[in-house]
């Protein structure tokens, strides 16, 4: 999986995780509210980890661009 990727399962994991929340807010879940809560922290994670990526991949084309 690349940067662009990561990044956009990230924020959809986010997007419907705050939509669980909300949704067991709503219907008085604290199981579904807690999952919802789960996935927007692994969304944050996904999205964390593109991050990373993009970053070594700039490195990388820095110390090429370096080198040569």
């Amino acid at each position: 999986m690349d940067a662009f990727d990561d990044k956009v399962e990230g924020k959809t994991d986010k997007a419907g995780g705050k939509i669980k929340e909300m949704a067991g807010e709503t219907f008085n879940d604290p199981d579904l509210a807690a999952e919802g809560k789960v996935d927007q922290g692994k969304g944050g994670l996904k999205d964390a980890a593109g991050d990373v990526k993009n970053a070594a991949s700039n490195a990388k084309e820095g110390v090429k661009d370096a080198l040569s």
